[in-house]
């Protein structure tokens, strides 16, 4: 089972991310879009309050799982993680967390800013 959701994780941790990053490109997704990108603010800056800002759902499961295969190599960010296991690079940490807010930002700019536009236009039909 273990296994299982080590692989489960993987896919659906990334595929979430790679969505919160081009899902406001179409306009069939972008109300999603905004929806995951507001879960993940609310994820890393609010009970990121309490829990370390950044802090995430998807990656503490995700650890807790590794753990228990006997696997030790979390880092503080799965982003991190990710481009290490898939490519091998072991990049400076400050350099993909500054990345990475500076991609969600610029995301979740793109998503209001075409979300609202989405809605004046359906609003002015």
């Amino acid at each position: 089972m273990y296994s299982f959701l080590n692989i489960f994780f993987f896919i659906f941790h990334t595929v979430f991310t790679l969505f919160n990053v081009v899902g406001w490109i179409f306009p069939k997704t972008r109300k999603l879009n905004l929806i995951t990108l507001l879960l993940t603010a609310c994820s890393w800056f609010v009970v990121g309050i309490w829990k370390g800002i950044g802090f995430c759902y998807c990656t503490e499961w995700h650890w807790q799982v590794r753990e228990h295969l006997g696997y030790h190599d979390q880092t503080r960010s799965y982003i991190h993680f990710l481009i290490l296991k898939l490519t091998g690079a072991n990049l400076d940490i400050s350099l993909v967390e500054t990345a990475t807010i500076i991609v969600f930002a610029l995301s979740l700019v793109m998503s209001v800013w075409l979300n609202v536009k989405d809605w004046k236009r359906k609003k002015d039909l």
